[in-house]
């Protein structure tokens, strides 16, 4: 058959524009196909980098050691059934009704039956065979396979029986072996037999201030709690006591962790819980340990003995201000200030001196009144020690032999001691914005008014102070004062140092001098 050549070139336009239709149908059936039922995705973000340790190890090796302790006490009824011959309702109102209705519901709770005319009676429960009810809980933890374990003094303190529950729920009748309140410390026994997993404390001296730790413990009574964070901060004071040291950790800690440990990624203890800063009464990322080097020591006297016996100097000591380095001639503040030193104390016995500054024990420097006393406790009573003092310009070593602590950190004052009165003429220190006037017994100069603007009033002395040395050096006069700031103008000093006694307290003030 034949073609016109314009036929055949239709029909073949024709054919071209099929075939395209038949190809962009087929890209938009795929492009359906494959958008529509079954859309091809991306690969999820996952990016490679090196997994951060966690603590479920050390937490699943320690945790068997730390238990929640349980602490009971027999409850003393504050009333008894009028054997006292009060009723205890002087103070209401004189109202009839309201006095019966308090008289009659006082015993609510209590067991009772009716009186003669049929109405209820509330007795009086017969306490003498109640059984202790608790009255604290907290943590501890084994330091040793036989049953030994470790918690606070203040949540055993005023316990008679004691229980504690282990990590599997098992609960262990405990005796108590010994406190230590001045570092708020406790030993536990566990009673028959039986073998605990325990730990270590660790050398605290090698945490770091950013190091992990991970607390473990019993907050609220919940149970086996387990929180993390770090070491923040180390030789925290808060006003505890004379050894105060202690590791402040940002892990949560709340009520019922006291006596738990904090552990370090060994599974060591670095330090115990003993309180925390809280404006609401929660955890606010700051918390107290006491350090394990502490607590190691105390621990090994308490299984001991039962009781801790420290070495005693028997002086008062305040701190080193920079004023009172100056005053004195020391190139830093570093020390602690003797301001008494006690009649019957081995410190005075040796020749230690008020207005000595000690600097080092046993060649060990003295940073502040803290350390001095956590050195000195750290001796045993009976041990000689080499105390260095800065006296008069100089250093010199008094050798001690310390006696024992006793049960109050300060013995009592001679109460027949009255500060003397002042007789009625006045002098005036005018450069040091104080009036003053000799004691009766010509030792020392009573203050009678102090210049609200004055250094002295900054540093805290009042009406009533007696001024009784100046460098070291007896005040029986106010020419005595004035020759020493004279002295020390001479020397290039900028303040003098007095020594004020206060109810039988004495302790140390800077006060600047005038030149010129």
């Amino acid at each position: 058959m034949n073609i016109a050549p314009n036929s055949y070139s239709r029909t073949r336009k024709r054919l071209l524009a099929a075939a395209a239709s038949v190809a962009v149908a087929g890209v938009i059936g795929v492009g359906a196909l494959t958008s529509g039922t079954s859309p091809v995705l991306a690969d999820a973000v996952r990016v490679e980098a090196p997994q951060v340790q966690g603590f479920a190890d050390v937490v699943e090796r320690v945790s068997p050691a730390v238990v929640s302790v349980k602490v009971k006490a027999k409850i003393q009824p504050t009333a008894d059934d009028g054997s006292d011959g009060q009723d205890g309702f002087d103070n209401l109102p004189n109202n009839p009704q309201l006095r019966r209705f308090f008289k009659e519901f006082r015993g609510f709770g209590d067991q009772g039956g009716q009186d003669d005319e049929g109405h209820r009676r509330f007795g009086h429960r017969d306490h003498s065979n109640d059984q202790p009810r608790p009255v604290a809980q907290g943590s501890g933890f084994f330091i040793s396979e036989d049953g030994y374990l470790v918690t606070n003094n203040h949540v055993v303190e005023e316990g008679t029986a004691f229980t504690v529950v282990t990590n599997d729920g098992k609960e262990l009748d405990a005796k108590l072996v010994g406190t230590d309140p001045r570092t708020d410390l406790a030993v536990l026994k566990v009673e028959g037999g039986g073998k605990f997993t325990y730990v270590d404390f660790a050398d605290d001296s090698k945490v770091r201030v950013g190091d992990w730790v991970v607390a473990v413990g019993n907050p609220f009574g919940l149970g086996g709690t387990v929180t993390a964070g770090i070491v923040s901060a180390r030789g925290r004071d808060i006003g505890a006591g004379p050894y105060d040291d202690f590791l402040q950790i940002d892990a949560s800690v709340n009520r019922g962790n006291s006596g738990g440990p904090t552990f370090n990624l060994n599974g060591q203890v670095v330090g115990i819980n003993t309180a925390i800063f809280s404006p609401s009464g929660g955890s606010v990322g700051i918390a107290f340990d006491i350090p394990a080097s502490t607590a190691k020591q105390v621990v090994e006297d308490l299984m001991k003995s039962g009781a801790v016996q420290r070495g005693w100097l028997g002086v008062e000591i305040q701190p080193v201000t920079s004023d009172i380095a100056e005053s004195l001639g020391l190139k830093s503040n570093n020390g602690a200030l003797v301001s008494s030193a006690q009649d019957e104390g081995p410190g005075k016995k040796a020749g230690i001196t008020a207005g000595d500054v000690i600097t080092q024990v046993d060649g060990k420097d003295v940073a502040s009144p803290k350390e001095l006393a956590r050195l000195i406790g750290a001796y045993s009573p009976g041990k000689s020690v080499d105390v260095t003092v800065w006296r008069g310009g100089k250093s010199q070593t008094i050798k001690v032999d310390l006696g024992k602590l006793p049960a109050s950190d300060k013995q009592a004052a001679n109460d027949q001691q009255q500060p003397p009165a002042a007789p009625a003429k006045p002098d005036t220190l005018a450069d040091l914005g104080l009036t003053v006037t000799k004691s009766e017994n010509g030792k020392g100069l009573v203050v009678t008014d102090v210049d609200p603007d004055s250094a002295a009033a900054d540093r805290g002395i009042q009406p009533g102070d007696i001024i009784t040395a100046v460098n070291s050096n007896e005040v029986n006069g106010t020419e005595d004062v004035t020759k020493a700031m004279t002295d020390a103008v001479k020397s290039g000093r900028k303040a003098v140092l007095m020594q004020v006694t206060r109810d039988n307290n004495n302790r140390f003030v800077a006060l600047p001098v005038a030149k010129g």
